[in-house]
């Protein structure tokens, strides 16, 4: 077995007297699609941007592709690409310009960038306004851009940063399907922050999940929902819970107002028997857990949709960060 893309060891970050990452020690495979979930202030950006040498750790430390984050910084940037939250392609450039001026940053040997950008365009298909200024592009286009300037310079590992953040559901899925290639036809190590749990659940092949600075489930997103249970049954009426939590197949029984809220595996062969055994029911609803049931469940609260409002992104916390060191 290979050395991990990523190997974090009891990673912290305190701003002033607000702890943003607490202690966070994981390992993210080579060619994996990695989600980092929970709300805004959970700790995903800091997170990112200790990974991505931007922000140094208060403590801990990690491997990027092999490299220390504290000793290796330049090495580390080498080996990455990065996707920000916030919109960073300059308007007034192309697209081609664009990409231009990050491979020249990079050092790429000059007779090689003007094949590179072609690839670069037609994977995240841009061909036809690779001469276009950015201006002029949709917010699905920039991000698809932001996309390929990320890969460029050839990086083993690609952050996402709440990549389809204010996009509408078409660029959104847009994306997703750029994000597939990468992983499928270039092996990249990714690592995706969203908000959206749906974009998680279509993409990461591991899920963890934040909150208060701590990772507090880290599994596949199949193995995360099968620990709340299959499918959710809503049920209102005069219900006999002692007998519904006899049922074998029932996992849990929530009482929440007016109706109850029972985990079950396999609806469609055990719903009928819940039924019996649940007494005189007014009303029935049956849904598949999603990964909003999952963070409801281990961190208490849902997590909200809101990113467009607040969303704290890396150049705040670096803003912050250098506030704290003066």
């Amino acid at each position: 077995m290979g050395m991990p893309a990523i190997k974090t060891e009891n990673l912290v970050k305190r701003y002033s007297e607000v702890t943003a990452v607490d202690g966070v020690s994981l390992e993210i495979k080579e060619g994996e699609v990695f989600g980092l979930l929970g709300p805004n202030g959970a700790g995903k950006t800091t997170t990112i941007s200790m990974l991505s040498t931007l922000v140094r750790p208060t403590s801990g430390t990690a491997l990027v592709a092999g490299h220390d984050i504290n000793r290796e910084p330049l090495e580390v940037r080498r080996s990455i690409g990065i996707v920000f939250q916030e919109p960073s392609v300059d308007d007034l450039l192309t697209a081609r310009e664009n990409l231009y001026l990050h491979s020249m940053l990079y050092g790429m040997p000059r007779r090689e960038i003007p094949a590179k950008i072609d690839r670069m365009l037609s994977l995240v298909n841009l061909s036809d306004r690779g001469d276009s200024l950015v201006k002029t592009y949709s917010g699905g286009m920039r991000r698809r851009l932001e996309i390929a300037r990320g890969l460029i310079h050839g990086p083993k590992i690609l952050f996402l940063d709440e990549p389809t953040l204010g996009l509408d559901p078409a660029s959104r899925k847009a994306v997703w399907e750029h994000i597939r290639a990468l992983k499928e036809t270039h092996n990249t190590t990714i690592i995706l922050t969203t908000h959206y749990m749906e974009e998680a659940d279509s993409l990461a092949d591991r899920i963890g999940i934040i909150n208060r600075g701590k990772i507090i489930e880290l599994d596949t997103p199949d193995a995360l929902k099968k620990k709340v249970g299959q499918d959710l049954v809503f049920l209102r009426g005069s219900i006999d819970e002692a007998a519904v939590k006899a049922l074998p197949f029932v996992k849990a029984v929530e009482r929440a107002n007016s109706h109850y809220e029972i985990s079950i595996t396999d609806s469609g062969a055990n719903l009928q028997a819940l039924l019996n055994a649940a007494g005189r029911i007014e009303e029935v609803e049956v849904r598949r857990v999603t990964l909003d049931d999952v963070f409801l469940k281990f961190a208490g609260r849902e997590i909200s949709d809101d990113a467009e409002e607040h969303a704290e992104g890396i150049f705040q916390r670096i803003a912050a960060s250098k506030t704290v060191r003066k």
